[in-house]
């Protein structure tokens, strides 16, 4: 029988005030009496509707079916055939928007636990240390793939199971892309990137760091090169900033450089050899998972006050619930309906202060959100030293500039037709540099389907 409790078995933590002084997962994960007790709770419907809302397909019922009977090494391998990342999806993907959003439980009460149940097998099977992948048999057709990022890895490890001879070109010296330099360890372990990497590793994807593609190689040098299908993955990594009066000075961040010190450099570790401002007063500009994570990152830094300043109220936030919750069980402030004008300086150098305005919400724009309208004569100021802009990240513009017959948008997205064929032959692209800033399971997606176009078109299949 189905365990019909309307709630979700809760998720064990670190207690807020123990958290915001650390860098260790906040999430423990589920026990296995937990897991057991939560997949239990799955009616394994028969039209399986939570299935539609997985960009990667994967067959939730049944992987859930085996956790509850305890088959968890089954759980994964039914998983794995979707995610070449489960143990990364099932802490970052929001569960909530996609897959729990049209579970039947979710009716008259919680949906069930589909993103924690995903962890729990994919830490089981990392935990069990199994024996190394059997390497498929080699089809004799090369593809390059740009960025170890979501798409990247999604990309590389669906040819890699199909016999693809594939190559992976990473900039930074990393893998794992905006999984190790953009989400906090607190929230995603670099150790559980790193075993999600050596998994593709061990079906034959070979990845070569510290590649600049557009400066070290360009797309034509890899065709030339005898790689037949190249797969663009490189992300949106181009800070955007508001163009108000101040963001020179010393004490403002772009949200990408202060993670990036944090996240990949370990800026937080005393022996570390990158530096990161420890503040005393921060401002976060912004209101999704990345301005949460700048947030969350600076308090635990040190800083006595940290600030999330956003525009509109808290029902038209982008971040996830759940890292809104946290962040504020940390202790950060949230100055909503908020809107910066300048960022001051008492030196002329170094910021003091930001200079903000109360918001209303109007009418709906474009975003179908309500437009946020300046409510006149409302400017104050809030003392700072430190100022980090969250507003949003577009594609870098090496790889368009050095790829002829690339065709992109007003904004730099590569511009792909629905399986991911850029306008320049035998190039294909997904994740960020097509979209602009996304989910991390959007661009797996993305990377998958592109995968199944360059299969069709080098094996002489039908579209």
């Amino acid at each position: 029988m189905p365990n019909m409790s309307p709630k979700k078995n809760p998720m064990p933590s670190q207690e807020p005030d123990v958290r915001n002084k650390n860098f260790r997962e906040v999430a423990l994960g589920y026990t296995e009496e937990q897991a057991l007790n939560e997949a239990s709770r799955c009616l394994n419907c028969k039209n399986r509707p939570c299935t539609q809302g997985c960009p990667v397909s994967i067959a939730i019922p049944d992987f859930i079916k085996e956790t509850a009977e305890g088959n968890f090494e089954k759980a994964y391998e039914i998983i794995s055939r979707s995610s070449s990342l489960p143990a990364v999806c099932g802490r970052v993907c929001p569960q909530e928007s996609q897959c729990e959003k049209y579970c039947v439980r979710g009716i008259k009460g919680e949906p069930v636990g589909i993103g924690r149940l995903e962890r729990f097998v994919a830490d089981r099977h990392n935990a069990a240390d199994s024996a190394k992948t059997v390497m498929p048999e080699k089809n004799g057709h090369k593809v390059a793939v740009i960025g170890s990022g979501p798409s990247g890895l999604a990309c590389a490890g669906d040819l890699a199971k199909k016999g693809y001879d594939v190559t992976v070109f990473e900039a930074l010296h990393t893998a794992g892309g905006v999984l190790v330099y953009g989400i906090p360890e607190f929230r995603l372990p670099k150790a559980i990137v790193a075993k999600e990497v050596e998994g593709l590793k061990d079906l034959g994807v070979k990845i070569e760091t510290n590649v600049v593609i557009g400066k070290t190689l360009t797309v034509d040098e890899l065709i030339e090169n005898g790689f037949e299908a190249v797969f663009i993955g490189s992300g949106a990594g181009l800070p955007n900033f508001m163009n108000i009066p101040g963001e020179g000075f010393n004490g403002v961040y772009s949200a990408n450089e202060f993670l990036t010190r944090i996240n990949l450099m370990k800026a937080y570790k005393d022996d570390s050899e990158t530096p990161v401002m420890k503040a005393e007063k921060v401002a976060v500009v912004g209101g999704g998972n990345v301005a949460m994570d700048a947030a969350r990152c600076a308090k635990r830094l040190g800083a006595k006050e940290v600030y999330i300043i956003y525009r509109r109220s808290e029902e038209e936030l982008p971040a996830r619930k759940e890292e809104v919750e946290h962040a504020k069980e940390e202790g950060i402030i949230f100055k909503l309906l908020t809107n910066p004008v300048a960022i001051i300086s008492e030196d002329g150098k170094s910021v003091s202060g930001i200079r903000c305005v109360e918001m209303e919400l109007g009418q709906p724009d474009a975003s179908e959100r309500r437009r946020p309208i300046e409510k006149h004569g409302s400017e104050f100021e809030i003392s700072l030293d430190c100022v980090i802009m969250a507003i949003g990240t577009s594609p870098n513009p090496l790889i368009k500039t050095t790829t002829e017959g690339l065709e992109t948008t007003e904004k730099g997205g590569i511009v792909v037709d629905e399986n991911g064929k850029t306008t320049r032959e035998g190039v294909y692209a997904g994740g960020d540099a097509v979209t602009g800033a996304a989910t991390v399971i959007l661009a797996m997606g993305a990377g998958k389907k592109a995968a199944a176009s360059i299969d069709r078109q080098l094996s002489g299949k039908s579209e």
